[in-house]
This record gives structure tokens, C-alpha cells and sequence, in this order.
């Protein structure tokens, strides 16, 4: 697949991080570039998010959708290395710094949400996000996110 605006929609992303189904949970990539990727969803709003709790989707499940938005970066950067056949290696979570939590959920948020995602560093073995997540103007979550790579390779145990 070649890496093209149009093409990175739901089924691109999907079919280039671990989140498959329900648990994809962005809708399209708006824009990228090598340090940045702003991603849409409107996933918050379903009935059926498999993240709700009593009826609620908590501002804390915003954390996913940056995570995931962080994922896509990472599967954009592999497959326009690899010339359009590389999948991202697995990474996970590893810290989160300076959460800010602007409101107490995401379920009664009207507006889609977009995320923002720049990367402040990192090397081939882990990399520092900075993170946003915004209902059109109104900021309902920001922090920084540290994430390990290559986190199959970590997690396999050696001879």
C-alpha cells in the first residue's frame, strides 16, 4: 500500500496497528509529517464503545486514542521506510508525564475528537511524545508518552 491522504482511513489504520474491530478506535488520519500526525475519531460517541463503563466513556480512555494515534505515526514512518510493505514493530506505553485532564469525560462530547501528536525524541528502540486530544477549540486531555519499540522482541524470552 502506498502511502496516500486519501488512503488513510479507517481500514488503512487498522490494517497497520495491533487495534483491530471495535478497539480501532481512530477514524482517519488528517495530517502528518515525520515529527507530527493529527488524527480524527468519532468513536467516542458510539453506544457500544467497548470502553465504556456504566454508560460512560471516562476522559482517562482518552489516553487510547493518543496511544493509537502514536501507533499510526510509528506504521507511517515504517511503511514509507520499507517503500509502502512495512508494518510497524509493536511498541507499548511505557510512561505518561504531565496528564492533564480538562473535562470529566469524552461520551457527552458532541464535536469529533482530534488528536495531536508530535515527537520530541527517540531513537530505533523507544520515542517521547507530547500529546493533545480536542473537541474542535475546547483541550479535553494533554501530557507526554514514553514508548518502547520493538516491544515483541522485549518481551520474548531469550535462550
Amino acid at each position: 500500500m502506498s502511502l496516500n491522504p486519501t488512503s488513510l482511513g479507517r481500514a488503512w489504520i487498522e490494517a497497520h496497528i495491533p487495534h483491530q474491530g471495535r478497539m480501532c478506535l481512530l477514524d482517519e488520519v488528517l495530517t502528518w509529517d515525520s515529527l507530527h500526525i493529527r488524527c480524527r475519531s468519532a468513536s467516542h460517541r458510539l453506544l457500544d464503545h467497548p470502553m465504556r463503563l456504566h454508560g460512560r466513556l471516562g476522559i482517562a480512555c482518552g489516553i487510547e486514542y493518543v496511544a493509537q494515534a502514536m501507533a499510526v505515526h510509528g506504521a507511517i514512518g515504517a511503511e514509507r521506510l520499507g517503500g509502502g510493505k512495512a508494518r510497524a514493530e509493536v511498541g507499548f506505553l511505557a510512561g505518561l508525564r504531565d496528564v492533564r485532564m480538562h473535562a470529566p469525560r469524552l461520551d457527552d462530547i458532541d464535536s469529533d475528537l482530534v488528536c495531536d501528536v508530535h515527537r520530541i525524541a527517540g531513537d530505533a528502540s523507544s520515542a517521547i511524545y507530547s500529546f493533545s486530544l480536542n473537541a474542535g477549540p475546547r483541550p479535553l486531555l494533554s501530557g507526554r508518552a514514553t514508548v518502547l519499540l520493538d516491544a515483541e522482541r522485549r518481551m520474548t524470552p531469550g535462550p
